[in-house]
């Protein structure tokens, strides 16, 4: 559709990254491929039978809510740039996501997972993950001047949301780095590259990153993935009692909200607190029981006036006898 087509060179002129601009352009097309009636006509019922369609699919609730996004911005554009007379159908709809916790790894689990990390290239990939932080797709587009061994730091162009920002490098993240570059004769400007094949000396791929922690996962015997090795990053930071603002700039995080979602982890930090808090009202409890204690055991004296005392106990007489004697001390 040229419609399609004009919207696709729109993204461009707004500068979306090309990975973006295709997950866009392939939701749309799908969206297109399934609709029976001209896009001016589409309302909320079509967008939820579409919905419903997804859910046959068996399609997860996040990619579910990333189509409708999607939706979302391109009935934006028909409405301001193409000037179609229409109301944007997905105002007022939302899918309700699950909110897992982010998963990170054990510092047994990310020795275990390193230790069968043999070769230098998938070492230093790995490292820059776990040591920096960074996603498997700045991995990628690295290049070999990005990276500062004096200053320990490596400039990332063109992140997420195309936003540069600077990374650092701790020692083992930087041997690890040393020791592929050594190795490394190429004099490509791309940082990380194939080693076998037909596409030797080309740069690896995003898909080519996942494979190789999927072989290492298996070797491994555990569940970690690139994104599982940047929480486990953002999860030993804030354990070591890291700023949340510090965390969310090494990250890249556009919203504090989004490096939020790490405090939600049963960690270190959050434990720490607990029992430092628990401690002090334990000792304040304790402090107010040995205090009602004390009360409770104190003897308290009253003064009484001394009066005259006639027994109840005993015969008539005695007692007529014993209120003689009072009703005359009275007397006196």
């Amino acid at each position: 559709m040229e419609i399609i087509e004009r919207y696709a060179r729109s993204l461009k002129r707004k500068n979306f990254s090309a990975h973006t601009t295709k997950n866009y352009l392939n939701r749309i097309e799908h969206f297109a491929l399934w609709l029976r009636v001209p896009l001016e006509k589409v309302t909320r019922r079509e967008i939820g039978s579409y919905v419903d369609h997804l859910l046959k699919k068996r399609h997860a609730p996040k990619t579910i809510a990333c189509h409708v996004q999607t939706l979302h911005v391109f009935f934006e554009y028909l409405i301001d740039e193409e000037r179609i007379p229409m109301s944007n159908p997905i105002d007022r709809v939302s899918i309700r996501l699950p909110k897992p916790l982010p998963r990170h790894l054990r510092d047994g689990e990310t020795a275990k997972f390193l230790d069968v990390v043999r070769d230098p290239r998938d070492r230093a990939i790995f490292m820059l993950m776990l040591r920096s932080g960074l996603r498997v797709e700045e991995v990628a587009h690295l290049t070999v001047d990005a990276v500062d061994y004096r200053k320990r730091q490596v400039f990332v162009a063109h992140g997420k949301g195309a936003k540069d920002r600077v990374v650092y490098l701790s020692n083992d993240a930087a041997s690890a780095l040393e020791a592929y570059l050594q190795k490394r004769s190429s004099k490509a400007k791309k940082l990380f590259l194939v080693q076998k094949g037909t596409m030797k000396g080309e740069p690896i791929s995003v898909r080519g990153i996942q494979k190789r922690i999927e072989y290492y996962a298996r070797k491994s015997r555990l569940q970690v993935s690139c994104h599982r090795l940047r929480h486990t990053f953002a999860t030993q930071l804030l354990n070591a009692d890291a700023d949340l603002a510090t965390i969310q700039d090494l990250l890249g995080h556009e919203h504090i909200t989004t490096t939020q979602r790490y405090c939600r982890v049963a960690n270190l930090k959050v434990q720490r607190d607990y029992h430092r808090a628990m401690e002090l009202v334990l000792q304040r409890t304790q402090e107010k029981d040995e205090g009602d204690r004390k009360n409770v055991g104190r003897r308290w004296v009253i003064p009484v006036k001394r009066t005259a005392c006639i027994s109840l106990v005993g015969s008539t007489e005695e007692r007529s006898h014993e209120w003689r004697a009072a009703e005359k001390t009275k007397r006196n």
